[in-house]
């Protein structure tokens, strides 16, 4: 019995040891996703350490929320011109005629999501493609502009006289889905521009989990975005950060994995790809149809392929500040290798042409959706005073 009281204690000890440790690794836990809170949601890609070559962030405010209404209607493109055999290399970017009026204040800066040049200025080996479903995903690069210009354009009598691209955009999602467990986060994406220069951002975070945060850095031109790098940083909680970044120079894509690979035109990166489709329906609407077809080249971490949209059906989407008119646009699973990601998007056109649902699907146990939970916010100068109403006029 006596014996007994000295083991009791130990196992209350040990008991309470246990209880600690247990308390200390919840509030470490709890610390960290405060910390993660805290900091500024653009730190990743300002590029200010001495070895660090990460491009600066475009700086943005967004004052105003974009209004849906019904998208533009731009001036037709003309027949397309004489193809031209040269070597492959990528074109250096036109400035456009949006990047003149861009030369305002880098508040100014640029432009939403939706963005495209004059499909008139598409050079005739351009990859970005639409076609039919007739059309096999094989089909080469030089088949396309031919199907694309075979698509009927705006009447003229609706089309304005030159595109202006739009100001800077922000999109908020709610994030939910499921990945060793259902997962609850938020997630946003930007599109930003200075003159010819733009950034796409990405950010998904989940509280107690991590996130994953996305920057495409380059040049706007007569095709739309051409990236110029592309970095992709992975945060674990107790774990070190997972950081992989693609350059695209002159000639060749160099992958993350140090792969070298032939530069292919109209290549897109992760983040861009959500930006040169808004760009592509903003200059051809008539081709954000169903039946219609999608496709380009992407460069992925450590691989570079031809990646196939079919537009599936158009839907309502309901969602927290009203209904939505959208396209659904799949990705062929032909298209994926191994445990990449496939990317649903519903592009709304009376959002300009922006993704109002993203569903990221790797198989039937991880998958992540993104649904717009309020009105995107732009940049620009704030809207001008109401006049004032008889009564309050100043008399003199």
């Amino acid at each position: 019995m006596g014996a007994a009281l000295p083991g009791g204690r130990t196992s209350r000890a040990r008991v309470a040891r246990r209880v600690g440790w247990c308390v200390l690794l919840v509030a470490v836990a709890i610390g960290h996703w405060w910390l993660a809170a805290q900091l500024p949601d653009s730190r990743f890609g300002e590029g200010d350490a001495e070895d660090d070559d990460t491009p600066r962030a475009i700086e943005v405010a967004f004052i105003r929320e974009l209004q849906p209404a019904a998208p533009p209607v731009y001036a037709p493109a003309p027949p397309p011109r004489a193809t031209v055999t040269r070597a492959v290399r990528r074109p250096e970017p036109a400035a456009s005629a949006a990047s003149q009026a861009a030369s305002a204040p880098a508040a100014e800066v640029a432009e939403a999501a939706s963005a495209p040049a004059s499909a008139a200025s598409a050079p005739p080996d351009a990859p970005l493609a639409v076609a039919d479903t007739a059309m096999p995903a094989s089909a080469p690069a030089s088949a396309v502009p031919a199907a694309v210009a075979a698509a009927p354009s705006a009447p003229a009598s609706s089309a304005v006289a030159s595109f202006d691209w739009p100001p800077s955009t922000r999109l908020n999602y709610d994030f939910n889905g499921y990945y060793r467990g259902p997962v609850l986060g938020n997630a946003k994406v930007e599109w930003l521009r200075d003159g010819s220069h733009y950034q796409v951002r990405l950010e998904v975070r989940v509280p107690m989990l991590g996130g994953r945060k996305m920057v495409s850095d380059g040049l706007l031109g007569p095709d739309g975005l051409t990236p110029r790098r592309y970095d992709e940083v992975t945060d674990r909680l107790f774990s070190d950060s997972v950081s992989q970044t693609v350059r695209f120079e002159a000639d060749r894509i160099v992958l993350a994995n140090q792969k070298v690979n032939d530069w292919v035109p109209g290549v897109q990166d992760t983040a861009s790809q959500f930006v040169q489709m808004t760009w592509l329906f903003l200059a051809q609407p008539e081709l954000l149809q169903v039946g219609r077809t999608v496709e380009f080249p992407l460069a992925l971490p450590r691989r570079v392929g031809r990646w196939t949209y079919d537009v599936r059906e158009q839907v309502t989407l309901y969602l927290p500040f009203g209904e939505v008119n959208a396209f659904h646009l799949e990705p062929r699973p032909s298209s994926k290798r191994g445990k990449e990601w496939l990317v649903d998007m519903w592009i709304a056109p009376s959002l300009q042409y922006l993704p109002a649902r993203i569903l990221l699907r790797q198989d039937a146990e991880s998958y992540g959706e993104l649904i717009l939970n309020s009105r995107p916010l732009q940049s620009g100068p704030p809207p001008a005073p109401p006049a004032p109403q008889a009564s309050e006029r100043i008399v003199r």
